[in-house]
Order: structure tokens, then sequence, then C-alpha cells
């Protein structure tokens, strides 16, 4: 360099700059691009491979998930068989005088049927609903147990409304510790029946 007039050493820096601004320019223009691209199709493609990867663990449990489905399948066909079909006043009648046999709880009113109606607690319920109300005495434990054991029970029935009142003037128990009580019982309605 010692030999190089002052002109071609300036020319010499010039072309030096001249291909850094290359240099930089390629890399900015066609290099670092690529770059870019090549990571992002790096990202899809482990995010392609986990999608396959979830897809064959699903695969893979198709069986199990079948048989899941059956056993569902099953339970809801039981639980369907179960629900009101047919004369529905009679039915929710009859359910409802061998079901309290076993509580000391007397049900000696029963209102009109009403339905059946769209579900009217669940939008889109693909059932339909009956409500009759029904009215009687017992003693304030019994009438609780009944409730509580008729929607356990019967998970497809629903009982609503309850009011409870100490009967009036002369009652007719002696120790006046029974109730009357008044109840809404909603049930849904077996499809295409």
């Amino acid at each position: 360099m010692k030999r190089l007039t002052r002109e071609k050493k300036q020319q010499l820096l010039l072309v030096a700059l001249a291909t850094l601004a290359a240099l930089t320019g390629v890399w900015f223009g066609l290099v670092r691009p690529q770059r870019v691209g090549l990571e992002r199709v790096a990202r899809e493609i482990l995010q392609a491979q986990r999608q396959l990867d979830e897809a064959r663990k699903l695969l893979a449990r198709a069986p199990q998930i079948l048989e899941e489905l059956d056993s569902a399948s099953t339970v809801l066909e039981q639980r369907e068989e179960q629900m009101a079909a047919g004369d529905y006043y009679a039915f929710v009648i009859n359910r409802i005088r061998q079901f309290r046999l076993d509580y000391d709880v007397d049900i000696p009113q029963f209102g009109t049927i009403i339905g059946p109606a769209p579900v009217d607690l669940l939008p889109r319920f693909p059932y339909q609903q009956v409500s009759l109300t029904i009215a009687g005495s017992g003693f304030y434990h019994e009438i609780g147990r009944f409730i509580a054991d008729f929607e356990n029970r019967f998970p497809y029935c629903q009982i609503r409304n309850v009011e409870l009142e100490t009967p009036g003037g002369g009652s007719s128990d002696p120790t006046g510790e029974r109730l009357s009580f008044r109840m809404t019982l909603v049930t849904l309605v077996r499809p295409g029946s």
C-alpha cells in the first residue's frame, strides 16, 4: 500500500466501500428475506408436525372413543325409555304414586298436565317437557327426602315451585307437624312419543 499513489488508494478505498455496500445490499435484499422465509416455513412445519402428532394420538384413541360413545348411547337409550311417553298424565301420576310408597307423604291432588312444550331451562334442547302440579301433605323431613330422592332417582325430572304451608284451622294432625305442600313436577318427554 505504500507504493500506491494517493489517487489509487482512494480508488481502492472506494472499491472496498462499494463492495461492502453491495454485500450489505445483497444481505438485506436477498439473503435476509430468504432466511426469514425459511424460519417461517420451519415454524409452519413444526406446527404441522404437532397437529399430525395430535391427530395420530386421536386416531390411536379411536377405538376407546367409539367404546365410550357406544356406552353413552346405551345409557341415553336407557334414560329415554324411562321418560314420559304415550299418555303423559297417567305416566306421571303412576310414577309419583309408585315412588311415594316409601315415604310418609300423601299426594291426593294432581293438576292438569301442561305440554309437551319446548324445554324452558336450556335453549335449543333436543327434548320437550311436560309439567304437572301436585299437592299433598307430609312431615317436613319426609317431603325433603321425597323431593331429593325423586330428583336423584329420575335425573330427567325436576321439581319446581315448592310451596310449604301449615294446615289451616282444625288440623287433622294432632301434633301439628304435618305440612301442606304444592309443587310442580317437570319431566322430559321421550322423543317421537
